[in-house]
């Protein structure tokens, strides 16, 4: 990646939702050559796609947490199968420590929360232990990756 393509991801970062000649203007391109890199980094896999972000909050998800997940060693196809089915789960993530996965999850109230650990994600393929953390406030969300892997290659 040049100058321009850091410019360029950095800017669709921040908004994805630009035109392509906002986008040239910003970065010093004109629109059809912005194009022809934007579609560039799409197909390096740079850019993997465009999406809304949506407030939890404002959806009337109040409580986010992470939950720790320990699963018998023979579970972990049936287990990741039905984590990409169950709506609940926003993230999920393989971990190496004291448990097998990490997932995040937005809930209406804690009674809502406690209701989907007992009837739900405690009953996922293979679980054994669920821990629980109830995040009380984001301090940072959406940090640009853009930025981070720039200064890094930079180095």
């Amino acid at each position: 990646m040049d100058r321009i393509d850091w410019k360029i991801v950095d800017a669709l970062e921040r908004d994805g939702r630009q035109s392509f000649a906002q986008l040239g203007e910003t970065v010093g391109l004109s629109k059809s050559p912005c194009w022809t890199r934007v579609r560039s980094l799409e197909e390096q896999g740079i850019i993997g796609g465009y999406a809304a972000r949506l407030d939890p909050f404002a959806l009337g998800l109040e409580v986010h947490c992470f939950v720790e997940v320990r699963i018998g060693l023979d579970a972990h196809a049936d287990f990741e199968e039905a984590v990409m089915a169950h709506p609940a789960i926003v993230e999920c993530h393989t971990t190496a420590g004291d448990s097998d996965y990490m997932l995040k999850i937005f809930a209406r109230s804690v009674d809502h929360l406690d209701e989907l650990l007992r009837h739900d994600l405690s009953k996922l393929p293979g679980v054994r232990r669920l821990a629980t953390t109830i995040c009380l406030k984001t301090i940072k969300r959406d940090g640009s990756l853009s930025a981070w892997a720039n200064a890094i290659e930079r180095r």
